[in-house]
């Protein structure tokens, strides 16, 4: 334990107080020999990052517990499934950055149980770089994280009927000769793409329009 606070840079006292709190595991024993290990440095590192950025020891032993409940990345992102996104490895410290004031156990339940987020060892790792520049953006311009969430989970509902809809437009005027033994005709993506960005563009300008005719109009200045 000496040796782990030295390398962490902090007293004894402290890597103590941590375990009695459950904020790190217990070290592996031999004897009376108690080994920790880079996995407990890493977690020592990560309570320092995220108390710097303000969580509270609470705060912090919730996050913990959040994510060591959540899926792991295997389970999540699937193995060999075909997928056009990127995943992200972040440390607790990072997601923490990217969205300052909002990373709490529920948004972080919310996040998991999405399958935005995934655990693998000490480190998160999120499904879509786009995503998540996505959701860092929209918290900056305002708006909560807790909403941001909620309203991704509408959207992947739609994106599933969408997806669904686009398959079995494809499939049933696609020569089923000619598809084979592949996991989805080669122009699925571009075209379901093409037509959802033309049609949420037109839809938005329809939403503007609206709101522009339903606005009072100004009187002129005297």
């Amino acid at each position: 334990m000496e040796e782990l606070a030295k390398e962490a840079g902090i007293p004894v006292r402290t890597v103590r107080f941590y375990r009695e709190r459950g904020l790190i595991s217990p070290p592996r024993r031999e004897g009376r020999i108690a080994w920790y290990d880079d996995h407990h440095l890493a977690r020592l590192r990560t309570i320092a990052g995220l108390l710097e950025r303000g969580h509270t020891l609470t705060g912090i032993a919730d996050l913990a517990r959040t994510f060591e409940s959540g899926r792991d990345v295997a389970e999540v992102l699937g193995l060999g499934e075909p997928s056009e996104e990127t995943p992200v490895r972040l440390t607790p410290e990072q997601l923490a950055d990217h969205f300052e004031g909002e990373v709490t156990p529920e948004n972080l339940a919310a996040a998991l149980d999405l399958g935005y987020l995934a655990t693998d060892g000490d480190e998160i790792v999120h499904i879509s770089r786009r995503l998540l520049e996505v959701s860092a953006q929209l918290v900056r311009e305002g708006v909560p994280l807790a909403t941001v969430l909620s309203a991704g989970r509408r959207v992947r509902e739609h994106a599933d009927a969408l997806a669904e809809l686009f398959v079995g437009v494809l499939e049933a005027h696609s020569d089923e000769d000619a598809r084979g033994d592949a996991p989805e005709p080669p122009q699925l993506r571009p075209l379901a793409r093409a037509v959802v960005d033309a049609e949420l563009s037109m839809a938005l300008d329809r939403r503007v329009r609206r709101e522009d005719t339903a606005r009072p109009a100004r009187k002129p200045a005297p």
